[in-house]
């Protein structure tokens, strides 16, 4: 078999494919040895001429994100989104296969990986030949992914039809493979796209709310109507008192700049309130360093939950404006009550006098804040049941529009 070099005639590849033969194309990461996807024997002929044993699948390159509802089952929204954000790019995707995926071409098991090559040949090619192609590294098992056209040549002269001449691959490392067959999603392949991207991506299209209001207002009330709707929840308070006995960089740095405030490896407030409390400026330093440490631990969090497959998540903060979390969020909720049915709640939840309740209402922002700053605003003056009804009422509007 004489194998051709192709630079144009990208429609004579595509009935090369379609024959069954078996074409070198150039991705961005390595060249990738072609052939019908859809085609048992062509797929046989791939794993052959490799020297690849059959129990290890193949991916499928395609052309796009549609191709998904065509050769996969039940797939993610989550999927989707990587698709939209990553392709045509370097990200491998396992999804539950169809039937009309070879077998051979999933090794006997269940799945199938996509993949959508950022090279406009390879586009070009799948999209000519209206076929996904089976491609792994066109190089035989075990040996060096080959980045040109002249490397193919090398380890597969007169075995395969043809290579597409696609000049040098920019990228040289294989794709990053994520599995999104069932939950947790899973790296199972570090590639040329960072794993970090990949949870970005996906922590940034969670629909996050925010909720924020001061005390005795009802936040855990509307926090809980999320809870039934499958939200997590991340309370910034209690998170902040677990960081104050987990996190060293975070004690390390309030302890830069306010010297004896941790003593021992634990924050002593009496030192630092003497500090921060009397001077605005030092204040805002301490909030600028919790701001910054708890804005890290939510984007894990964050970030955790959405490989775990979740879909919506619910932060709860009083600084929520103020600390920048809310920029995280796709909504943000101020839930507000009357100051003296806010002093009566706190009086009877914490058992507290009447004086101290108000100090601390005091001390707190005013409803008016709320209401200027807040995308929706629950009001929260009578019944808990009534406030049940306003806060499911009001969340389906968001996750609606969301």
């Amino acid at each position: 078999m004489k194998t051709e070099i192709i630079t144009e005639k990208l429609s004579h590849a595509a009935k090369l494919i379609k024959d069954g033969e078996l074409v070198a194309v150039p991705t961005e990461t390595v060249y990738g040895l072609a052939g019908n996807g859809l085609d048992a024997t062509a797929v046989e002929k791939i794993y052959e001429t490799k020297g690849r044993p059959e129990v290890k699948p193949l991916s499928l390159m395609v052309a796009g994100k549609s191709a998904m509802a065509k050769y996969c089952e039940a797939v993610p929204k989550q999927a989707k989104r990587l698709a939209e954000k990553f392709w045509p790019g370097p990200l491998t995707i396992v999804l539950k296969a169809k039937d009309i995926v070879p077998d051979i071409v999933r090794a006997g098991g269940e799945t199938v990986a996509l993949r959508c090559p950022d090279h406009p040949m390879t586009l070009e090619l799948i999209k000519k030949s209206a076929l996904p192609l089976a491609a792994p590294s066109a190089n035989p098992s075990g040996a060096e992914s080959p980045k040109t056209a002249q490397e193919v040549m090398e380890y597969f002269d007169g075995k395969i039809a043809a290579v597409i001449d696609g000049g040098r691959c920019g990228i040289g490392t294989e794709s990053t493979i994520i599995d999104m067959s069932s939950v947790p999603y899973k790296i199972l392949r570090s590639g040329a796209l960072s794993e970090p991207s990949i949870r970005s991506a996906l922590a940034d299209n969670l629909t996050v709310i925010g909720i924020t209001g001061g005390t005795g207002c009802g936040k855990t009330t509307a926090l809980r109507a999320l809870e039934k709707k499958g939200a997590m929840i991340i309370d910034c308070d209690a998170l902040y008192h677990e960081m104050l006995e987990t996190n060293t960089a975070m004690l390390a740095d309030i302890e830069h700049f306010f010297p004896g405030s941790v003593v021992d490896g634990r924050l002593d407030r009496k030192n630092l309130g003497a500090v921060v409390f009397s001077n605005d400026a030092a204040l805002e330093d301490l909030n600028a360093i919790t701001h910054h440490y708890i804005g890290l631990e939510v984007q894990r969090l964050l970030e955790d939950w959405a490989m775990r497959g979740g879909t919506l998540a619910a932060i709860d903060a009083i600084a929520l404006i103020e600390s920048g979390l809310g920029a995280k969020c796709r909504s943000v909720v101020g839930v507000v009550a009357d100051k003296t049915t806010r002093i009566e709640r706190i009086m009877k939840r914490d058992g507290i006098e009447r004086e101290y309740a108000m100090m601390r209402v005091n001390a707190q922002y005013p409803n008016e804040y709320f209401e200027e700053r807040c995308d929706y605003i629950l009001r929260n003056d009578g019944s808990e049941k009534d406030f049940e009804k306003q806060c499911n009422k009001l969340f389906k509007e968001v996750l609606k529009n969301g």
